[in-house]
């Protein structure tokens, strides 16, 4: 299958990596050293979306903001002027219900299938194939693309029929995620406020009642005395929460803890934080202590 990937970031090229091991892929992202990388291992490199489009029978999307997939998908350059009617186009960002829904109509106008398709595991298992896929689509067309999605997920969780139901599925994943990461950067801090030592603290608990992903995974980059690399950014949780809480207020929903957590965010990254590692927010918990 021609397989074409639009976004080539901390997501997005271990997922064409790990896609190129089995399917020719084209692949575009605006940051040229990203595609430089993957040209590198055999893929080709294209300057817009809409020439990574032309002729695949798969067109991935993987960006981080619905202002980004707007300009991915209906910008001038973008897929729809490349894409061929019926090819499917496999939405993987998340950006929200009404913002993929919309985006489906759209391109199922042109004659396009579309597979709503946000995943859940972070680029540590977007590396190892091990992601899980929450889709929203006709479960024919869903069942196309699986040869694609196969070789990046160990799970393809079939969410609903509708383009938007994988969106709606991610937002109550990311609702756990950012008050599990809050929750993280608060226990972590905690320990460490007890006079005990948090690495150790980590080790014991994390196999308990209290383990989480977000514990496991973000906890010793929490902990890391030098500056973690950027696996995920507090950004993208600032746009997940609000994703979240926009949701909420529409589905009349009460959602106090996200609030806290994404106020929590929010102010981490009007601290200059945005573009760091999310673990970095155990910062904003070790400036309270430091400035009550």
């Amino acid at each position: 299958m021609k397989v074409a990937f639009v976004g080539a970031g901390a997501m997005g090229l271990p997922m064409a990596r790990l896609v190129l091991r089995r399917h020719p892929v084209t692949v575009f992202d605006p940051d040229s050293a990203r595609t430089a990388q993957l040209a590198a291992e055999g893929a080709r490199a294209v300057g817009s979306a809409a020439r990574a489009a032309r002729g695949a029978e798969a067109v991935v999307v993987m960006v981080a903001t619905p202002a980004q997939l707007e300009r991915a998908l209906f910008g001038d350059d973008g897929v729809h002027a490349g894409i061929a009617a019926g090819a499917t186009v496999i939405l993987m960002s998340s950006v929200g219900i009404d913002c993929v829904a919309e985006a489906g109509r759209r391109l199922e106008a042109l004659g396009v299938r579309v597979v709503d398709a946000p995943v859940t595991g972070g680029a540590v298992r977007a590396a190892t194939g091990e992601l899980t896929v929450l889709a929203g689509a006709d479960p024919g067309v869903l069942d196309r693309v699986r040869p694609v999605l196969d070789l990046v997920a160990s799970r393809i969780a079939h969410c609903g029929d509708r383009v938007g139901d994988g969106q709606a599925v991610k937002l109550v994943n990311q609702l756990l995620c950012s008050v599990h990461l809050a929750a993280a950067g608060e226990a972590l801090q905690f320990a460490r406020t007890l006079g005990l030592d948090p690495a150790q603290v980590l080790a014991t608990i994390e196999s308990g009642a209290a383990s989480s992903f977000m514990l496991s995974d973000r906890g010793p980059r929490m902990l890391d005395t030098g500056t973690p690399p950027v696996l995920s950014a507090i950004d993208i949780f600032v746009k997940d929460s609000s994703l979240v809480l926009a949701a909420a207020r529409e589905a009349g929903a009460v959602t106090p803890l996200t609030e806290q957590a994404a106020a929590l965010f929010s102010r981490a990254r009007r601290q200059g934080l945005g573009r760091n590692d999310d673990s970095s927010v155990i910062r904003m918990f070790q400036n309270a202590a430091q400035n009550p």
